[in-house]
Order: structure tokens, then C-alpha cells, then sequence
């Protein structure tokens, strides 16, 4: 796997324009968080479906519908995305409940194949951003396999370090994408621990795998990780079922070989991957810029 090169640049210090940012950030966090977990989501649906659906952002979610799912009517498209940004609105409100999501919230199938996992050696848990994704590495957690999580830092750093305490409740780890990121994973499998990855984003250097009909530029980590230090993939689901409860299923372990070609296996979990948004594009994020054309 090819590690990124580190840079010697520092990192800015926090502007003005970063601290009114935090100001609404952390405001609209704390008012979520005082309201009850069920409210917070359905308020959220609302300024998504009424408010976040009507701004220039849905102009590229569009884009991105028009390109994946042709074959739909206009009509049809504009329904997914205003019911994708319903979704992602209930995501913002559900944000500051994140650790009230158990059983009596999540409903698992398939959690014998992360049982096993416990104490088995090192595994890679790959998703993508689907229904309310923050939801998956605390269900992971309270079934005895918090995953150590490569994300993208926020530009904020005050939100960014809002989002890591969020984010890592119950033994959750996280690691920047980048340097840090790689040596964070091939520290957490050599360890024979969980990592969790989200690989539906582009990534430009990557390999260009089918994805919706169309060449998708992919991270090829996730296999290259998987071949390297004998770790089983398991492909993780999360699905919203109604309101604030879901559905996580996981898939049975893949074992992939040294020898096995890089590119068939990375194929393979996009196809997963979008098999999945097709039984429900509305809950997948479509905001992504995930096709170069």
C-alpha cells in the first residue's frame, strides 16, 4: 500500500471566519442536543426536506442522480434527492444523540459474523455513507468491536474537534486521512483489531472500478490492506428503517489472497455498494463528487 508523503506545512491558525463558524456549529448542536432524540430527527428531516432541498447544493445531487440512475423519470430523481436531503437533515439532528443509538435503535443481522470476529485477529469493516453511517462504529462498539475510524479532518478545527468528541465514545479511535491514517491502520490490524473504513468517495489516485455503470476513481487501501496483513473484509450495512431506528447488516468475512488481483476485489465491494444504494437511493449521499464526468 502506498503510504502519502508527509508535508512540513503548518497548520493555520484559527481565523475569525472559523470562530463564527463554531459559534452556529456548536449553537445548533447543543439545541439538538436538549431536544429529545426522536424530535431532533424529525425537525432535522424537516429543515432538510423544506429548507436544505431548495439551496444550490441540490443542483449537484441532481447532477449525480442524472448521471447514476438515467433510466428514472425527472420526477422520480427529484423525489430521491428531496427525500436524501430528509435524510441527511435527520443525520444533523440525530448528531448529539449519536451514543443514545442500542438495541432497543439497532437492529442487527448478520452480528454473528462480527462475533466471531472478537478476539479473532485484525479485520477491515468497509461502508459507505448510507442512512446515518456515525451510527455504525457505536453499534460496533456495543456489540464488543469498536473500530479504530480513518476520516477526513474537518477545515474547522474547532468543529473538527467537536466531531472527535462525538465520534468516539465507548473505545471508537480515530486517525486523519493521510500519513497518519495509514500508519493508524497498519497499526490497528497488526494489533488484530477493527478498522473501519468509508469507501464510496473518490479518490483521484486510486483505480477506476465500474461504479453505477460509469469508471469511479477508488481507493484501493481497503484491499491492499486486507491482502497485506491477512484481514478479512466484512461489508457493513446501514439502513434507516423509519424515524431514528435502523438496520445494520453485515456480510459474511471475505479472505482475499496476496496474489489475488487488487482490482477484482475492489470491483466487487463497489458493486456491494451500489446493489445497496439501489434498494435505497434516498439514504445514500449523493453530494459526493464521485464521477469525473
Amino acid at each position: 500500500m502506498s503510504q502519502p508523503k508527509p508535508t512540513s506545512k503548518a497548520t493555520p491558525a484559527p481565523s475569525l471566519k472559523h470562530k463564527l463558524e463554531a459559534v452556529l456549529v456548536y449553537g445548533i448542536y447543543y439545541l439538538f442536543r436538549i431536544i429529545p432524540l426522536d424530535t431532533a430527527s424529525a425537525i432535522g428531516g424537516f429543515i432538510g426536506r423544506h429548507i436544505l432541498f431548495h439551496t444550490g447544493m441540490n443542483k449537484k445531487v441532481l447532477r449525480n442522480l442524472e448521471k447514476a440512475l438515467p433510466e428514472l423519470s425527472a420526477q422520480a430523481r427529484l423525489t430521491i434527492a428531496r427525500d436524501m436531503w430528509d435524510n441527511l437533515g435527520r443525520v444533523m439532528g440525530e448528531y448529539p444523540h449519536i451514543q443514545e443509538f442500542d438495541d432497543s435503535r439497532v437492529e442487527v443481522v448478520g452480528g454473528e459474523h462480527l462475533q466471531q470476529r472478537i478476539g479473532a485477529g485484525g479485520c477491515i469493516l468497509a461502508s459507505g455513507h448510507m442512512a446515518n453511517w456515525e451510527v455504525l462504529p457505536v453499534t460496533l462498539a456495543h456489540l464488543g468491536l469498536p473500530p479504530q475510524l480513518i476520516y477526513r479532518h474537518a477545515n474547522n478545527p474547532y468543529v473538527d474537534k467537536l466531531l472527535h468528541q462525538i465520534r468516539t465514545p465507548m473505545g471508537i479511535t480515530m486517525a486523519r486521512k493521510g500519513v497518519e491514517g495509514a500508519r493508524s491502520a497498519i497499526k490497528t490490524l497488526r494489533k488484530g483489531k477493527a478498522l473501519g473504513m468509508l469507501i464510496d468517495q473518490k479518490f483521484n489516485p486510486g483505480i477506476a472500478v465500474p461504479f453505477f455503470g460509469r469508471p469511479a476513481m477508488s481507493a484501493p487501501a481497503v484491499v491492499d490492506l486486507a491482502k497485506a496483513y491477512h484481514a478479512p473484509i466484512v461489508m457493513i450495512r446501514i439502513e434507516r428503517t423509519h424515524g431514528a431506528h435502523f438496520r445494520m447488516t453485515a456480510l459474511p468475512p471475505v479472505w482475499i489472497g496476496e496474489d489475488e488481483p487488487t482490482y477484482d476485489h475492489l470491483a466487487k465491494v463497489h458493486a456491494q455498494l451500489e446493489s445497496w444504494i439501489r434498494e435505497r437511493p434516498a439514504q445514500w449521499l449523493w453530494l459526493h463528487r464521485r464521477w469525473a464526468d
